[in-house]
Parts: C-alpha cells; sequence; structure tokens
C-alpha cells in the first residue's frame, strides 16, 4: 500500500474526521486485507471477514480528533510516513492484536456492532498451493509478527515507520517482532508480496454460503414465541439492555449454546453401512461407551463450533477449513480410550476429535476427509503416544492386521479390536525417530461389502491413516495396469524399498500414496537389473506430489530407494498424467559413472543432454559418464508429442 502525503498537523493537534474519513476510505481495502491476515486463523473464515471489516470501519473513530492517544509524528517524510494513514494502520492493528490475547477480551463486546452479517457464511475464495503454505506459515506466528511481516511486505514501510506502528499499537518488543517477519520472510521467499495479493488473502471479495436453512426455520419460531414474551418484558428488557453488555467470562451465552446442542448429532444406524451405496463416514454408526453423555458431548461441540468460547485452538492439518461446521456434525464416537475421553465428529467434509485427558485439559484436531471410501473412511486414529497408537476401525472391517513394511517376508499379525471398534496399541514410530520398523494396518473388509478386499494404512500422524497402493510393472501389448491393493509380494517388495520415505509426508494431510514401478532396465558393468519407481502422494484438498526412485537388485530387501527426482503440485504419476520420464547418475560396482534414463511404456525414445548427450530409440538408457553427471532428458511418445523429464535434486 502506497500512503498519500497529507498535510502534517500542528504538533499535538488532530487531523479532522473529514480528511481521516478520506484516507481510510481510500486505503479500505489495503486495510481489511491487513486485519484480516493479523487476526488469528481460530476464529474461523466468516468470523475474521466480519471482524475485519468491522475493525477498519472502528478505525475512524480511534484515529478521529480526540480519540485514544496520539501517533508520534513521524521524524521524517517517507512513504508510509503520513500522519493520518500510521494513526488509521495502528488503529487496525491495536484492534487485530486484541485478538491474539485471549477470547474475554472482545467476544461479547464485539456482537451488536457492524456489519452484522445474517443468514450467509462469508469467506475469501481458495486459493493454489504456494498461497496455502504461506497461510500456514502465517498461522504459525505470533500476531506481531504477522503484523510487522505485513507491513513490510504489503505496505512497503520502511523498519523505523514499523516499529513506530507496532509500539503504538502496544506491542512491547517491536524488534523482536522485526526479526521474526525477517524470517518469515526467508521463507516465504520473494513471491511474498504476489502471494498477499490473491483472492485467497483479499477480505473484500468474498464467497458467500447459507447457515443451515432447517435449523433456521426452527429458530425462527422461537423467535416469534420470544418476541411475544419481549412484549410483555419490554420495559425490564430495554433497561437490561441500557446497560451495556455484560463482561464475558468465556463461558457461551445459552443462546450460543442452542447453536448446536448434544440432541441435534447426527447419528446413524448400526446396520446402515451395509445397505448403502456410500460406504465412507456417513455408515459409521455412533459407538463408545459415553455416546449417550450430553455433558462430554456438549463440552466437543463448543470446541469445535466455538473454540474461542472453549479456550480452545484448534489443530487443522494443511489445507483444513477452520470454521465452524454448516450444520449439526455427525458423531462417531464417545468414549474413553485409557485415561483420556475421546469424542469424534464428522461434518460431511471434516473430522474433529476431541481429547480431553483432564479437567480443564483438552484438545481439538480438524482434518478435511472430503470424498473419503470404503478405505480411506476404513480407520480413525483416536490416541498416538511415543510408543503406540489406538485406531477406531470402520463397521466393515472385518479383520484387523499389522505388519512391518521393513520386512515384506514376515506375515501380518493379529490385531486385537473391541466390540466397539477401538483397537489394540499399534506400536507406532514417534516424529523424528529413525527407520527401525514401519508399523502400518492391514485390514480386510466384510465379504457384505467387498470380496475378500484386504488393504493397507499406514499411519502418519494425522487423523486418516494413508492409503498404500501399488502399480505394478507394465506388461507386453496389455492395457495400462491399474493402482492395486499393496498386500501382494510385488506390492511388498517394492514398499519395502519405499517405507523410510514415507517419514516426509508425516503430517501432510495426505490421502493415499501409489508406487508404481513404470519401468526396468539392465544395468551395465553387472550392476543387475534396475526398477524405476513413481511415488504418488495425494492429498486430502487435490494436489499431490511426486518422488522417483530407483532400485536396483543388489539392493538389501528393505534399503531405501535412491531419489532421483522431485516434482510438487502435479499431475504425474496420475490418471491425468499417464506418462513419466527421468534420469539420473549411478556408479556401478566397478566405480564407473553412467546416465541412466527411463520412461513409462508409451516412451519410444530418449535424449538426454547436460553432463552427457545421448539419445537412444526404446524406453531406457546407460551412457557412460566422465563423473556424477547432471542432465535432463526428454522423451518422444508414441502418440508423436515430447515429454520433458521431471528435475533431479540437486
Amino acid at each position: 500500500m502506497h500512503l498519500r502525503p497529507l498535510r502534517r498537523p500542528a504538533r499535538g493537534a488532530r487531523p479532522p474526521v473529514q480528511e481521516v474519513e478520506s484516507v481510510l476510505v481510500e486505503q479500505y481495502g489495503d486495510l481489511v486485507r491487513l486485519a484480516h491476515l493479523v487476526l488469528p486463523a481460530a476464529l474461523g473464515r466468516h468470523r475474521r471477514v466480519v471482524v475485519a471489516h468491522s475493525l477498519v470501519q472502528r478505525a475512524l473513530t480511534a484515529a478521529r480528533p480526540g480519540a485514544g492517544a496520539p501517533v508520534p509524528p513521524p521524524r521524517r517524510e517517507r512513504p508510509g510516513g503520513a500522519p493520518v494513514a500510521q494513526a488509521l494502520l495502528v488503529a487496525v492493528v491495536r484492534g487485530a492484536l486484541s485478538y491474539d490475547r485471549g477470547p474475554r477480551r472482545h467476544l461479547t463486546p464485539l456482537l451488536p456492532r457492524l456489519p452484522l452479517v445474517v443468514g450467509l457464511r462469508l469467506f475469501p475464495g481458495a486459493g493454489g498451493a504456494d498461497e496455502l503454505a504461506l497461510a500456514l506459515r502465517l498461522s504459525g506466528v505470533t500476531a506481531a509478527d504477522r503484523a510487522a511481516f505485513l507491513l513490510r511486505t504489503m505496505h512497503g514501510l520502511a523498519d523505523d515507520t514499523v516499529r513506530e506502528v507496532l509500539t503504538a499499537a502496544g506491542v512491547r518488543h517491536p524488534d523482536a517482532a522485526l526479526h521474526a517477519a525477517d524470517t518469515l520472510g526467508e521463507s516465504a521467499g520473494l513471491s511474498a508480496a504476489g502471494l498477499l495479493a490473491s483472492p485467497e488473502f483479499n477480505a473484500c471479495a468474498l464467497q458467500a454460503s447459507p447457515t443451515d436453512l432447517l435449523r433456521r426455520r426452527r429458530r425462527l419460531r422461537l423467535g416469534l414465541a420470544a418476541a411475544a414474551i419481549c412484549s410483555v418484558t419490554g420495559t425490564v428488557l430495554a433497561t437490561t439492555l441500557s446497560a451495556g453488555p455484560a463482561p464475558s467470562d468465556g463461558t457461551p451465552t445459552s443462546a450460543a449454546r442452542a447453536a448446536y446442542g448434544p440432541a441435534d448429532l447426527l447419528r446413524t444406524g448400526d446396520t446402515v453401512w451395509d445397505n448403502t451405496s456410500r460406504v465412507d463416514f456417513t455408515a459409521w454408526p455412533a459407538r463408545g461407551s459415553r455416546r449417550h453423555d450430553e455433558a462430554l458431548l456438549g463440552r466437543a461441540l463448543s470446541a469445535w463450533t466455538r473454540p474461542a468460547g472453549a479456550g480452545i485452538r484448534p489443530a487443522l492439518a494443511p489445507g483444513t477449513r477452520a470454521d465452524a461446521p454448516n450444520s449439526a456434525p455427525r458423531l462417531l464416537y464417545a468414549g474413553d480410550v485409557g485415561h483420556t475421553a475421546v469424542v469424534v465428529l464428522y461434518d460431511g467434509e471434516r473430522l474433529a476429535r476431541y481429547d480431553e485427558s483432564a479437567p480443564g485439559r483438552a484438545e481439538l484436531s480438524v482434518a478435511g476427509v472430503d470424498e473419503a471410501d470404503v478405505t480411506t473412511a476404513a480407520a480413525v486414529t483416536l490416541t498416538a503416544s511415543q510408543g503406540s497408537a489406538r485406531y477406531l476401525l470402520a463397521p466393515w472391517v472385518a479383520e484387523a492386521q499389522t505388519r512391518d513394511l521393513l520386512r515384506p517376508d514376515v506375515l501380518a499379525r493379529p490385531l486385537g479390536v473391541a466390540k466397539d471398534g477401538v483397537t489394540a496399541p499399534v506400536p507406532a514410530v514417534p516424529a523424528g525417530a529413525g527407520c527401525a520398523s514401519r508399523p502400518v494396518l492391514q485390514l480386510r473388509s466384510s465379504e457384505r461389502i467387498a470380496e475378500h478386499h484386504a488393504f493397507l494404512l499406514a499411519p502418519l500422524g494425522g487423523l486418516s491413516p494413508v492409503h498404500l497402493t501399488y502399480t505394478p510393472l507394465p506388461g507386453h501389448g496389455n492395457p495400462p495396469r491399474q493402482p492395486r491393493e499393496a498386500t501382494g509380494g510385488a506390492a511388498l517388495v517394492a514398499w519395502a524399498h519405499q517405507a523410510c520415505a514415507l517419514t516426509s509426508l508425516r503430517g501432510a494431510a495426505v490421502r493415499a500414496v501409489n508406487a508404481w514401478d513404470f519401468a526396468e532396465q539392465e544395468l551395465p558393468d553387472g550392476g543387475g537389473q534396475a526398477v524405476w519407481t513413481c511415488a504418488r502422494a495425494d492429498s486430502w484438498s487435490g494436489p499431490g506430489d511426486v518422488t522417483v526412485g530407483l532400485r536396483t537388485s543388489r539392493d538389501a530387501p528393505a534399503e531405501p530407494v535412491r531419489t532421483v527426482a522431485r516434482a510438487r503440485s502435479t499431475a504425474a504419476c496420475s490418471r491425468f498424467g499417464r506418462h513419466v520420464v527421468a534420469a539420473t547418475g549411478w556408479r556401478s560396482p566397478r566405480n564407473h559413472w553412467f546416465v541412466l534414463a527411463a520412461g513409462s511404456r508409451a516412451v519410444t525414445a530418449l535424449l538426454v543432454t547436460g553432463d552427457v548427450s545421448a539419445a537412444r530409440e526404446g524406453r531406457t538408457l546407460a551412457r557412460p559418464a566422465p563423473g556424477r553427471p547432471h542432465v535432463t532428458v526428454r522423451a518422444r511418445l508414441a502418440t508423436g508429442e515430447n515429454l520433458d523429464g521431471l528435475d533431479q535434486p540437486r
């Protein structure tokens, strides 16, 4: 934002309110964007938008003559040094920072303020993967750090001006915020300013969706009844309202509590799962010994629908919306798991797990699970400690086992499951641990919905374990092979080499990973056979990342693959990107360097350039190299099109 130079008022004087209003209107969009990004994500998308507009509109009052402490005048004229514009920045930042100091300061007093939106939920448009990554970085720092970063990056203010604005807004350590902004700027890269201008961060270009229309009818009837009562007690009520809102103690009001109560929770019957064509979380029955505990269910609902009032900051999986459910969620489980009370809810797109280990000690985790199916909706992580985890299995799981991906020749072991679907403790690999083992769940669906359908789920720190699949090497003259369950011998061997790489996906909200053996070739110098694998990790939000690896017949059974190429947010190695080609350097058992290249079944010729130049008809290539080479590869497809190779990691 470029601030228009204004005439400096006399020392101690205040600019006319008309001048303040003129500047506010001129810079309204930039100020709303600033407030929206400084506000904590825990408020939810709709409330952040409304509060951002409210803060900017109230800035007119905060910056008018005689309102609040004056902002120190700038020492010299510079961009961002206009007193009126700087006063507005201070007012907006001060208001947004108050939301980072706990819910009690602002929950009730803001209710009667404008703008007021009824019957609609407003939210900015969705951005891409880069915008999501930047949003996650912003949510991981304090509000003061965000304000310093935004004032510098988005508004182009000098550090001295940023320090003045932060100090006037009540930040005690502005230099620490500027230092954090430096770190944030380095991680965000040079494109941060462009990303901040995207629709995802624009709280003035909004989308709208209705609230629950059926519940609105019921509330209308209740409102009419309340209106009749108000007509009798109007005088008393008017007297009460004139006294102003009472200070909030953080407890939701009775009207807020009435939004969603335990009685509103949806509950599926026990036999629905084998009498429906939609086999996902909507078919789960409500289970657990405390599924009728209204006090526990009420606390879980409050934590999700009103986290600020419950004093809880939800832990959101990447790409997951933070707003409250649009309608009453479905109860999947409520019970005691060890010494922890656990409630699992589902709103049609997201899972929410409420953990209560002791009175006043609760956590909420929310993750998107849109379009889950018989495999990806087969298990939910209930508890996870440093050494073990317990899972809630779908009602259609007829058999549960565990196995170690690093030991493909060891049979799976039976896993005990209680009547309510909770498993016995399963060994878990803590974050940051080595790669001595990789335990996974091996489940089999009931024959009532599928014929001997066994599949693997890998726990990676999320609410839903990740579905592992496998696509075998292409056949000769047959149609392209499709992904299948990773329970066969060849699949287990391939995943034994890929298992350690799963660590990099921990906490990344991954839905499924497919290991596709797309090519094999004979290696020179007695190197044996090589198999090229493209491992594609698909996220719940849509984008997918791929890693191309190379393993040889001389490698140990569980030796990690050599990573030869990577790509992020790509369609490669999916049904929308059926062709792939990659190249790498390889040192033979005789200590000679070679360039290797390989492509999928539609590749007819390869061209390598860089440290080594070579061309060959066919799907594989091996050429001597003077040392560790760095090359690029291009392939020609059977259709006559050219295909660029995936980038080599440096």
